[in-house]
């Protein structure tokens, strides 16, 4: 079974329907208690950070970036799905966050008003057909020494991952919840020498980093904005 990128649109529409009910997907995928804290501390924000999540849904991740960059930092949050963000929204309400933005818009085409000092993808790169044009943005956007963290699932490189990548393809289409064959460290790995990557739940899910040095190059001239 092959994977079949689907166009931004259908992506939205989707997105909006399983809005309300999202955190069932994260119990049947069976995510690491957790593992969105570690991703976020892998940023290394100091308080008064710069911080962007592309993909953010509906605010799970928010909680553990605010309190990374503290009251007088400043978080941002766009999504491509506007029920998603609706629940983003309530919970920056529920809590009286007033240096949180969220925008609705495509991870690709967004502006910000200052440069940042980290990026999160979570749980969010693989749904995005054109993830590398994304990432490309993300970077661009990043201060020289900031963070970009992209934390997903995956399939492990053992017999497992060849028993389960049939069942994960046809959940994930039905779903639209990523591509299962993405290889996002690769993408990253291409930005920066200064790379990390660790591996959770035997082998099903993943943290990698890439930091912004003074002599980042641009990887997509050299063939990464390839598809």
């Amino acid at each position: 079974m092959k994977w079949t990128d689907r166009d931004v649109a259908f992506v939205e529409r989707r997105y909006d329907r399983i809005a309300r009910c999202f955190p069932v997907f994260e119990w049947l995928f069976l995510l690491p208690r957790g593992i969105r804290g570690r991703a976020v501390d892998r940023l290394e924000l100091q308080p008064g950070g710069r911080v962007l999540e592309i993909g953010c849904g509906t605010g799970r991740a928010l909680p553990a970036l605010r309190r990374a960059v503290g009251e007088e930092g400043r978080v941002y949050g766009v999504d491509l799905s506007e029920r998603m963000l609706e629940r983003a929204r309530e919970v920056c309400r529920r809590h009286g966050w007033d240096n949180v933005t969220l925008m609705h818009a495509d991870g690709a085409g967004f502006e910000l008003p200052e440069p940042l000092d980290g990026v999160l993808f979570s749980l969010s790169y693989a749904t995005m057909p054109h993830h590398r044009e994304v990432l490309r943005r993300a970077w661009a956007r990043l201060a020289e020494g900031g963070r970009l963290v992209i934390m997903d699932a995956k399939l492990p490189s053992n017999a497992m991952g060849r028993v389960l990548r049939p069942w994960v393809m046809l959940t994930s289409r039905l779903t639209v919840l990523g591509n299962p064959d993405l290889e996002p460290w690769r993408d990253l790995r291409a930005l920066t020498d200064d790379f990390q990557m660790q591996e959770e739940s035997f082998g099903t899910y993943y943290i990698c980093r890439g930091r912004k040095g003074t002599d980042a190059t641009d990887a997509f001239t050299s063939g990464l904005a390839a598809p």
